[in-house]
């Protein structure tokens, strides 16, 4: 039987990406887990896997394809003799005919508002029982605490996708409205209605229009949310790395010159590896805000912000704490790399419960990061510079950098924020403790 090959969702955060080659041409055979295509998504290229296996009948949208949306058609796979033309039309028809029942908020504008707004999601969850989950679906609905033997799958054979579990997610939230709607009666209902978009500012100065990327939007988006969602807390502290550059130094100098146990320690690197041991230290700072409880990590997973052509990435070391110098220094390296080339795996850069942006390069002297939600905690570290310090009553010359530290106030009070910086600095300061 001819079924649908979808656009996948491969980020949490992706809503369409561009089809950048297949793989496999039409009339080859398929297996569950051939990789069938590369897509670009906000984040990354990323090969697709096959789910099922039959042959490739017919290629509904060709390599280099732009803007194709998550969960429409890309291709039909059909089992050995069957021809391709018979059933993509209807196959194809019918996500297309399931996805414009919820989205019809054009029937509210003849009848009640009340009413298609408790019918969009029965019609969401109303396509088979099926236990098959894509990879991102698993991750989501883990994070969000859903049971995928209660959701109803809208993919290729009821395989449940990431809009599945984004719809069970937003039927809680869906529900209150309603429930609030009832109580004072219809006047709630034109509430429910979207305000128009501002119009776009007319600009009659000369400039060049540069489209926005599909990695912008997002980047603009996730951003937006996370300064009008999440109390943002600082706290900022001058610490002293002359003691850090010295070790670095010595620890370089022990490095063979060439070879696979060479090495080259940066700043960065070790500033990673105090921030883990910090956060070892005082876990209350590891953690992820719900409305449940407070997700406490037991692992230190380190987001560290890599600046890239199209905007920004933040690829994870993952057990911080526990990853020797060397050892960060060499992820940290080839993790750049490959975020600059667009080749991370989708493992690499999602989850992490801390982060740092480092923008000392550039000789920032002060500056305040915006936290990358879930996570509730973002360290900012600017360049190091000598400055006139108090030594012992006396004026003395120190190498010092300013670091920032923003936090989602919701899971760190001021008084937890003091102290982990606090805890930060003596450790940057006396770094010897790095190597215990």
């Amino acid at each position: 039987m001819a079924t649908n090959i979808l656009m996948p969702a491969l980020s949490p955060t992706m809503t369409e990406g561009t089809l950048a080659r297949w793989l496999k041409a039409e009339g080859d055979t398929v297996k569950a887990g051939d990789i069938i295509a590369e897509i670009e998504t906000d984040k990354a290229t990323m090969e697709v896997e096959a789910v099922d296996e039959g042959v490739l009948g017919k290629i509904l949208v060709q390599g280099g394809t732009a803007g194709v949306k998550v969960n429409d058609p890309i291709a039909v796979l059909v089992e050995p003799g069957e021809s391709a033309d018979a059933a993509p039309a209807a196959k194809a028809d019918a996500p297309k005919a399931e996805a414009s029942k919820p989205v019809a908020p054009e029937t509210p504008k003849t009848e009640p508002a009340a009413a298609p707004k408790t019918e969009a999601p029965k019609t969401v969850a109303s396509s088979g029982d099926r236990t098959i989950a894509s990879p991102l679906a698993r991750r989501m609905a883990a994070q969000a605490g859903i049971d995928l033997a209660g959701l109803n799958g809208s993919g290729p054979n009821g395989r449940i996708v990431k809009t599945d579990v984004e719809a069970a997610l937003a039927k809680p939230q869906a529900a209150k409205p309603a429930a609030a709607a009832s109580a004072p009666a219809p006047a709630a209902a034109p509430a429910a209605v979207p305000a128009p978009k501002a119009p776009a500012p007319a600009i009659t100065a000369p400039h060049t229009a540069i489209p926005n990327s599909t990695m912008r939007k997002v980047i603009a988006r996730r951003l937006s949310e996370s300064k009008q969602t999440v109390p943002h807390f600082y706290v900022s502290m001058d610490i002293e790395i002359d003691a850090l550059l010295k070790l670095r130094s010595q620890l370089n100098a022990t490095s063979p010159k060439d070879g696979p146990g060479a090495f080259k320690l940066s700043v960065n690197d070790l500033v990673i590896k105090a921030a883990a041991v910090t956060l070892r230290r005082m876990p209350a700072v590891n953690a992820t805000w719900t409305e449940d409880a407070i997700l406490q990590y037991h692992d230190v997973d380190i987001s560290v912000a890599v600046s890239i052509p199209d905007g920004l990435i933040t690829p994870i070391i993952r057990k911080a704490d526990q990853a020797g110098l060397a050892s960060i220094s060499s992820q940290m390296k080839d993790l750049a790399a490959r975020a600059k080339s667009g080749k991370l795996k989708p493992e690499e850069f999602q989850g992490g419960g801390f982060s740092i942006s480092n923008m000392g390069m550039y000789g920032v002297r002060d500056f305040s990061a915006i936290i990358n939600p879930p996570q509730a905690g973002i360290l900012a570290v600017s360049a190091g510079e000598q400055r006139p310090v108090v030594k012992d009553g006396a004026l003395a010359i120190a190498t010092v950098m300013t670091c920032t530290l923003s936090v989602d106030h919701r899971v760190v009070d001021g008084a937890l924020a003091a102290e982990w910086i606090a805890a930060f600095k003596k450790v940057v300061e006396e770094p010897l403790s790095l190597m215990l």
